[in-house]
């Protein structure tokens, strides 16, 4: 078995507390899934220069402020991921796809509806556990 993908995502929320998501593209590792955003950690890369990156690159915004939400790690059949999940709680700018992919806000409740990746799905408990913290 390879070295599990360091992957970090970010729970981005709008004015009215809805979440963004975005439709992984064509071609990509699980297909047509919805994930929160983010990617791969890059070799000497820190997990918050590499969140800042991935939303630049992604969604077109600019990391203002951020806490860690959890870690955790998820085996699928021909990977392991190890994701490290952060709540963005300041932003510049508003969000769109620059890598064709589809985004949009969801209500923190209806989340756990959506077809997120299995290894994104944590992240709605999470969520729910530290919005009655």
């Amino acid at each position: 078995m390879t070295a599990p993908l360091r992957v970090v995502a970010a729970v981005l929320r709008d004015g009215s507390g809805r979440v963004l998501i975005a439709q992984r593209p064509p071609g990509k590792h699980m297909a047509g899934y919805w994930e929160f955003p983010g990617g791969k950690i890059g070799a000497h890369e820190s997990v918050e220069a590499a969140l800042a990156r991935e939303l630049a690159e992604e969604l077109g915004i600019v990391l203002q402020r951020c806490h860690p939400l959890l870690q955790l790690r998820h085996d699928y059949a021909d990977r392991v991921v190890e994701l490290e999940v952060f709540v963005v709680d300041d932003y510049r700018g508003e969000p769109r796809g620059l890598e064709a992919q589809a985004l949009k806000w969801v209500p923190a409740a209806q989340l756990g509806e959506q077809a997120l990746l299995p290894a994104d799905r944590p992240i709605i408990e999470a969520l729910s556990a530290s919005a009655g913290a």
